[in-house]
């Protein structure tokens, strides 16, 4: 008797669909648009938040350049009295071919595009490792101090800054989405209250001869899974494509420029199809429940 019950749900939705073409296009371009906006703002969200923690691994390094005539051992004595430091974990020396050979390493496939240089652009430099944070400043000033120093690099200016733009991103994207979810969810409800009225006889007669309420509900509810089901298949072949147009434009700037790859395009559409096909069905369901409750409870 179940399996007849799902059977039958199963079925009618399929009829109900077709039937009201019109409306159930509506309802499937209303959670397609509402899923791809989700998905670029996740993109985006994902991707800020990988070059987020990239800066912060480096915050607590501080990378001082030195001039090319300030000698190893000039470099030893600044090194010597930064690890004294209080907040400082380690101090060290990293010569200019260390630091090209751990850009060719950060590079991987790319790294023959540094090749080309006719001798090394690197500067020697001093790395500082910092076991308290809070002490930064303090280690920056002192360094600031030293004779033969090209620059300093600290992030932590740019550190604070990128949190208070992904913060704000993800405030404005979750706003965005809540009221995209709950347009969708409105097109569905009002799609299948115009099934239902127009099946309002038939529905009637149903209930009088002693058919549950569940068994009245469930090719509506089907219907709505159905629609939210095929919107989430299409969103997600859609950002899919989007996705890997955006890493072949810019996907070596964004590496060069942040020495940081984009997201593996398989990983992201991996989880965006299970977070589409849950969000596309909970909305069509949803909607679906909503434009029934009324009906069936007078």
């Amino acid at each position: 008797m179940f399996i007849r019950g799902i059977g039958h749900a199963i079925k009618q939705a399929f009829i109900q669909i077709f039937r009201n073409r019109a409306m159930s296009f509506a309802s499937l371009f209303s959670i397609t648009a509402m899923l791809l906006i989700l998905g670029l703002f996740f993109i985006l969200i994902v991707n800020v938040s990988v070059i987020t923690e990239s800066a912060k691994k480096q915050f607590d390094t501080i990378q001082i350049y030195l001039l090319d005539e300030t000698d190893r051992a000039t470099a030893v004595r600044m090194i010597d009295e930064l690890s004294k430091m209080d907040g400082v974990a380690h101090a060290w020396y990293l010569s200019k071919d260390d630091a090209m050979a751990e850009y060719k390493m950060k590079w991987g496939d790319k790294a023959y595009l540094l090749d080309g240089f006719a001798e090394n652009p690197l500067p020697n430099s001093i790395r500082v490792k910092l076991s308290d944070l809070e002490k930064s400043d303090a280690v920056v000033e002192k360094a600031r101090t030293f004779q033969g120093i090209e620059d300093i690099k600290y992030y932590k200016t740019a550190v604070d800054k990128l949190l208070k733009i992904t913060s704000y991103i993800r405030m404005g994207a979750l706003v965005i989405i809540l009221s995209l979810v709950a347009v969708s969810v409105v097109v569905v409800a009002n799609t299948t209250k115009l099934t239902v009225l127009a099946r309002a006889r038939e529905i009637s007669i149903m209930k009088y001869v002693g058919a549950s309420n569940w068994f009245i509900r469930g090719p509506f509810l089907v219907e709505g899974m159905l629609i939210g089901f095929i919107s989430a298949a299409l969103s997600a072949a859609l950002i899919a494509l989007v996705y890997h147009k955006i890493m072949e434009l810019f996907g070596t700037d964004m590496f060069l420029m942040f020495s940081v790859r984009m997201v593996p395009a398989a990983f992201l559409v991996e989880n965006l199809i299970m977070i589409f096909a849950a969000l596309g069905i909970c909305i069509g369901a949803f909607g679906s429940i909503i434009s029934m409750r009324r009906f069936l409870d007078t």
